[in-house]
């Protein structure tokens, strides 16, 4: 792998109060993971397109006597293929082992990391918790990305490690397109908003599914004259969020612990109504009811934004389809495939908004990493790029 390919060292991730300490092998290991990742996404990661192109396809061709018509049918046939299964065992491997590793950093700092977001919480009643809140079905029953728990479980008073472990993790999997905050998401939508709409002055904003608040920030920051609430199920990740937030010195967000699905606000009560790289993580049931939510919510003239990986369409090739869906087999994401294949113009339209207000675009992450921008260009797009799909409505 030449130079230029190369991820940044996980060293350039920015730090907070309430950002885990890394030893020098602790350090080495997230260095070594977040290199094995850029590599399988720039060597060996191709070589699947070619296996299916000159083997796959062909024998498939042969024996049927037509082309592949769904990527289920594609993905059959490549689970048999060699590379396929090393690329994807050795991809398995490395979230695992990110996950080990993070684990690892945060568990032996527990008590000191809740201390920490409890000194930076305390007295505020900008976090506010519902110890009360049924997790939901979706979140409950699966460890997304193979992080153990899921976001939600709590292993002692005052917990944040779920939370912790995913911060100083992401620049990892993400080998750093993110940028040093990984708020790459956030960023990117405001300066998009603040360029084609600066007459859009929102007062209120609601990011549903904040998590520990990444991509929330960078909006709180684009509006600070703007009241923000980020909303979320995981009270480690609101926690933990919150504290990072106080800490940034954003003081304009209210973290609040509800389900999207049923968060009791007024009738019209927002402005702009947000989420990122969180619809592929409910279910059917509970996407239709967060967009009659939002709908509800949203005042007259309002926006609703939604960052998500591309959806599936006709024009999507079937092979781009099939790599794509590999997270929803094997990284824990099992709504995944069914997010991408919903007419998401229709989930709108369906929830209340007109089609004519209707908003479709591209967004690619804002990174403030000088160094690894080259190796944008060169990293293959397998469900985690950093050029996203942005859909929503005026109403």
């Amino acid at each position: 792998m030449s130079k230029e390919n190369l991820p940044p060292v996980w060293n350039r991730v920015g730090k907070h109060g309430v950002f885990p300490e890394a030893n020098h092998d602790e350090i080495a290991r997230y260095n070594f993971l977040a290199n094995l990742n850029r590599y399988l996404a720039t060597v060996v990661s191709p070589g699947n397109k070619i296996a299916y192109e000159k083997r796959v396809r062909p024998k498939f061709q042969a024996e049927r006597d037509r082309d592949f018509e769904t990527r289920e049918e594609v993905r059959e046939a490549m689970k048999k293929d060699p590379h396929y299964q090393a690329w994807s065992a050795l991809r398995r491997s490395s979230m695992e082992m990110r996950q080990q590793a993070g684990r690892s950093l945060v568990l032996h700092q527990a008590n000191e990391l809740a201390e920490k977001a409890e000194r930076l919480n305390q007295g505020k009643d900008t976090l506010k918790l519902n110890p009360d809140l049924e997790i939901p079905h979706y979140v409950r029953v699966v460890d997304h990305h193979c992080m153990p728990g899921s976001y939600y479980t709590e292993l002692m008073e005052g917990d944040v490690t779920a939370a912790a472990n995913y911060d100083s993790g992401l620049f990892v999997t993400t080998t750093g397109l993110l940028g040093r905050m990984n708020d790459g998401g956030g960023r990117a939508i405001s300066q998009w908003l603040k360029t084609e709409h600066p007459e859009f002055q929102p007062k209120r904003i609601l990011d549903i599914g904040c998590g520990l608040g990444h991509n929330v920030v960078p909006i709180a920051q684009a509006y600070p004259d703007a009241e923000v609430i980020a909303i979320d199920v995981a009270a480690p990740m609101l926690r933990y969020g919150h504290a990072r937030a106080q800490d940034l010195g954003v003081n304009n967000i209210t973290f609040i612990q509800m389900d999207g699905a049923n968060s009791g606000f007024a009738d019209r009560s927002f402005d702009w109504i947000q989420t990122t790289m969180f619809l592929h993580e409910t279910s059917s049931k509970s996407l239709h009811r967060i967009g009659k939510e939002i709908y509800r919510m949203l005042k007259p003239g309002g926006l609703t934004l939604h960052i998500e990986q591309p959806q599936y369409s006709e024009d999507m090739e079937l092979y781009e389809q099939f790599i794509r869906d590999w997270d929803a087999y094997y990284n824990n994401e099992p709504f995944w495939s069914k997010m991408h294949d919903i007419d998401v113009k229709e989930l709108l339209t369906k929830a209340g908004f007109k089609e004519e207000a209707f908003i479709q675009i591209a967004v690619k992450a804002a990174n403030d990493i000088a160094e690894g921008q080259q190796a944008e260009k060169t990293v293959e797009d397998y469900g985690r790029s950093p050029i996203w799909n942005v859909f929503g409505a005026w109403k």
